[in-house]
């Protein structure tokens, strides 16, 4: 159970970033869309679970220590060169996005200037990224805890101080801007960016698990946990939209509103969620490239995490209303084979019985 549990939260905490720890996402894709996007929040979680469990078995069945032997395995040479490179996209893009979310985070909360969170956050990936795998996944999943504890404590907090319905806060949540035109396509969209975002370091996880029933029932119980922080994230920051609606980091914003000792705590955890992801993305995205641990693969690191940094600068809110979208779309090829391969591994299974 407890290597069950250690897979849930890292696969949470691979994907809890920070545009869905700072709420920025959230409020995008799915509070924008008013009591709609309450809906939105349930089928993602079905959806989470779904593909969830179905990265960490195909992961375990495959064995594989990078995404490109579990893609091509399963699409085949030429639809894998597809998902490959839409892979290969949103790890970088995603790295970058992370590491300009920390430059936010430390500015919005503490008055750092901007580069002080961006600098931070690639001297700690850098270091991070020369252990192995299993010591990574170890950093990733010991985070998650604390986030999940503060999103409830948010969540609870926004709804007991409630002083209105969500329907008369309907009109104003339409009114915060979206890149999606509705909040099926929304739901949809998201799933598809963040099964995306998530693929290639969950099957690497799911590769170095030898159980494949611990691997499954790790990405099934990750996907349901992350379905259930949308959903409270959503509800949260709908209880608060009036007074959040601008902000860079929603969720921060409503605890300093509980109070700014617990502001600068969630700070400090949205740092460690934001490097969750960071780090996830670096390590894959070099991985695809190098051996894991070789001195190839330290020297490519470094200079991906330099080219990162720089294209951090871009901005953190614009980052995530221009590339989450795009590569939300493009997620979609990779979900329609996974889903696919879910059904071969079914029919195989059944052939040897």
């Amino acid at each position: 159970m407890k290597k069950i549990l250690k897979l849930a939260s890292a696969f949470i905490g691979i994907i809890v970033g920070a545009g869905f720890a700072s709420g920025q996402e959230i409020l995008q894709y799915y509070t924008s869309f008013g009591l709609l996007g309450i809906i939105g929040g349930i089928i993602a979680t079905a959806l989470f679970t779904f593909l969830g469990m179905l990265l960490m078995l195909i992961g375990s069945k495959t064995k594989t220590t990078s995404h490109k032997d579990a893609i091509y395995t399963i699409s085949g040479p030429y639809l894998g060169v597809v998902i490959d490179i839409i892979l290969i996209l949103t790890l970088f893009g995603v790295g970058v996005v992370m590491v300009a979310g920390a430059g936010s985070n430390l500015s919005q909360q503490f008055g750092l200037p901007y580069f002080v969170g961006t600098t931070l956050m690639g001297i700690l990936i850098l270091i991070t990224g020369m252990l192995n795998i299993n010591k990574v996944v170890s950093v990733i999943g010991s985070i998650t805890p604390f986030l999940i504890l503060f999103i409830i404590i948010i969540c609870i907090y926004s709804l007991v101080t409630l002083d209105t319905s969500f329907t008369n806060l309907d009109p104003i949540a339409r009114e915060v801007y979206t890149p999606l035109p509705n909040w099926f396509i929304s739901t949809i969209n998201y799933v598809s960016f963040n099964i995306a975002v998530g693929a290639s370091m969950t099957l690497v996880m799911g590769g170095a698990e030898k159980n494949v029933k611990t691997a499954t029932l790790g990405g099934l119980i990750g996907g349901l946990g992350l379905g259930i922080l949308i959903i409270l994230s959503n509800l949260a920051i709908f209880s608060k939209i009036d007074s959040v609606a601008a902000d860079d980091m929603p969720m921060l914003s409503i605890v300093n509103s509980i109070s700014p000792i617990l502001g600068s705590m969630m700070s400090i955890i949205l740092f460690g969620m934001i490097f969750n992801t960071a780090i996830s993305m670096f390590f894959s995205f070099t991985a695809r490239f190098a051996e894991i641990g070789t001195r190839k693969f330290k020297v490519l690191l470094i200079i991906f995490l330099i080219l990162g940094y720089i294209l951090s600068f871009i901005g953190f809110t614009d980052l995530v209303s221009k590339f989450y979208p795009f590569i939300g779309y493009l997620g979609l090829v990779l979900i329609g084979t996974l889903i696919v391969a879910f059904f071969r591994i079914q029919s195989k299974n059944r052939s040897h019985e």
